[in-house]
C-alpha cells in the first residue's frame, strides 16, 4: 500500500471530489493525508484519512468569498475571472507552497494529487521530476488548456477548428495571453519569484501541461476535442461523491411522483447570497406552467424566497441522489461539480453561469446537446421560461443526457485514478532506485 497526499484550494466544490478520492484510497488500504483548509477537518477525518491545513491568506473559507473578493462586484466578464484567479489562486501560492512543501518533507509522500487550481503545487512542478515525488491533477473544472482548436478559457464561446475558426482561436488567444492576462501573468511571475523559482515557462492558465499526469474528471465526451491536446490528459469520468444522509424527507415529496414535469432549480451552496440572480426568476417564469417546481436553498432560509407560487416546493437541502432521477430539467447556476452530477443521472439542464469556470461549464452543456446555456448569470424569467419549455418539448436534449449517463457509468473513475498514482509511485521508485550511469 501506498503513501498519497492530496490538496484542494478550500473551495467547497474543489474539495468534494478530493474527500470522495480519499474516502476510496483509505477504503483500498492507502495512507492518505489531505492538505486544505482548515474548515474542511472534521470532513477529511470523517473518511479515515489525515488532515494539514493552510496558514495565513491561503486558509480562507469560501462559505464567505465575499470577503476574500472586496472589489469583485467592480469587475465583468473575464475582467472578473482574471480578478478571482489572482487573489484566490495566484497570490495564495507562497502560502500553499510552504505547507506543501512542508508535508512533502513530513511525510515523504510516494505521490501527490491535486486538485487542479492548486497553483501551489507549480513551483514543485518547475523543479523538474528528479527533484519531487510525482505530482498528478484532478480536474475539477473544465479543462484550461490552449489550443488552436478551441477558444480562450472563460469566454464560454463554442469550439472551431474550421479554417476560420482556428483563425478566431489564435487572435483570441493572443489577445488574452498578451493584453488582457498580462497582469496576471506578471503576478504569478513575481510569486514564482518569491518562492525563488523562475518564471513560468507557458501561460498562467495553462499549467495543465506541466503535471506527470492529468486526470480530467468527466467523460471525454463533455470535453471540447484538441488536436493538439498534450499526451499527459487521460478523461477518467466523473467523481460522484457519496449521497449524504437525507433525513426526514419534506412532506410534499410525494408529489415528486405525480403527473407534472419536475423541475429543480438550484444556486448552489456558495453562490446563493443573492436568490434574484436565478432562483426567484426561476420561479417567476415557471409559475404558470404545468410543472412542479423544486428549490433547494443551499443552506438558507427558505423563507428568504419570498412567496412561492401554487407549484414550488421548496427545502434548505435534498437528496440529490433520490431528487435528480425523479427531476426532467434542472435550472442550474452551472457549477462543474453540480451539472456532471445531474448528467450522471441523466438530467437535461438550463445553465445559467457568469462567474469562476460556469461559462465554460454552461457552453460545453449547450455544445453537446445535453442543455441550453442562458449565456448569463442573470437571466430573465422569459428566457428561462423559454429554455425550459424547449428542454421539456424536444426529447433531443433527455436523449443526449442519457446517452451521457450511459457513458459516466461505464467509467471506473475511482479506480482509474488509483491506477495512476500506483503507476506513478512505481515508476519513481523505479528510478530512484536504478544506479546511476
Amino acid at each position: 500500500m501506498s503513501n498519497y497526499l492530496l490538496c484542494s484550494s478550500p473551495i467547497q466544490g474543489h474539495v468534494a471530489p478530493m474527500i470522495a478520492i480519499a474516502r476510496d484510497l483509505v477504503g483500498r488500504g492507502h495512507t492518505v493525508t489531505v492538505l486544505t483548509g482548515s474548515r474542511f477537518r472534521a470532513a477529511v477525518e470523517a473518511v479515515g484519512a489525515a488532515h494539514r491545513s493552510f496558514a495565513g491568506i491561503a486558509d480562507f473559507d469560501d462559505r464567505v468569498i465575499q470577503e476574500h473578493l472586496p472589489e469583485r462586484d467592480h469587475h465583468r466578464g473575464i475582467g472578473r475571472l482574471q480578478y478571482d484567479i489572482q487573489t484566490i489562486f495566484v497570490k495564495t501560492v507562497p502560502e500553499q507552497t510552504r505547507a506543501l512543501e512542508r508535508a512533502v518533507a513530513r511525510l515523504a509522500p510516494d505521490a501527490i494529487l491535486v486538485e487542479s487550481a492548486f497553483a501551489g503545487v507549480v513551483p514543485l512542478l518547475l523543479d523538474g521530476p528528479s527533484s519531487r515525488p510525482p505530482v498528478l491533477a484532478a480536474g475539477v473544472v473544465p479543462l484550461s488548456q490552449s489550443s488552436a482548436d478551441v477558444a480562450p478559457y472563460g469566454l464560454g464561446l463554442r469550439p472551431s477548428a474550421s479554417f476560420f475558426g482556428r483563425l478566431r482561436n489564435r487572435a483570441l488567444n493572443l489577445l488574452v495571453q498578451r493584453v488582457l492576462f498580462r497582469d496576471t501573468q506578471r503576478l504569478a511571475n513575481r510569486v514564482m519569484h518569491e518562492v525563488g523559482r523562475p518564471d513560468l515557462s507557458s501561460f498562467v492558465l495553462d499549467q495543465s501541461r506541466l503535471f506527470d499526469r492529468f486526470l480530467q474528471l468527466s467523460p471525454a465526451e463533455f470535453e471540447y476535442p484538441r488536436r493538439d491536446l498534450s499526451p499527459n490528459v487521460s478523461f477518467v469520468g466523473t467523481v460522484l461523491p457519496p449521497a449524504p444522509s437525507a433525513g426526514p424527507l419534506p412532506e410534499w415529496w410525494h408529489e415528486l411522483d405525480g403527473d407534472r414535469p419536475v423541475v429543480h432549480v438550484s444556486q448552489g451552496t456558495i453562490d446563493n447570497k443573492d436568490f434574484v440572480r436565478l432562483v426567484r426568476p426561476t420561479l417567476d417564469a415557471l409559475a404558470d406552467r404545468d410543472v412542479l417546481v423544486v428549490v433547494a436553498t443551499g443552506g438558507r432560509p427558505v423563507s428568504e424566497l419570498g412567496e412561492l407560487p401554487a407549484n414550488a416546493r421548496a427545502a434548505e437541502f435534498l437528496p440529490y441522489d433520490l431528487l435528480l432521477p425523479k427531476t426532467d430539467v434542472f435550472v442550474t447556476n452551472a457549477g462543474f461539480g453540480g451539472v456532471q452530477y445531474a448528467l450522471s443521472h441523466g438530467v437535461p439542464l438550463v445553465a445559467a453561469g457568469d462567474t469562476e469556470d460556469k461559462p465554460e461549464v454552461s457552453m460545453r452543456a449547450d455544445w453537446i446537446g445535453v442543455g441550453v446555456s442562458l449565456k448569463t448569470g442573470t437571466p430573465t424569467a422569459r428566457a428561462i421560461r423559454a429554455a425550459v419549455d424547449r428542454v421539456l418539448t424536444d426529447p433531443t436534449f433527455r436523449k443526449r443526457a442519457a446517452a451521457l449517463a450511459a457513458r459516466i457509468d461505464e467509467y471506473d473513475t475511482f479506480g482509474l485514478i488509483e491506477s495512476e498514482l500506483e503507476a506513478a509511485a512505481i515508476s519513481a521508485r523505479r528510478r530512484f532506485d536504478s544506479p546511476v550511469g
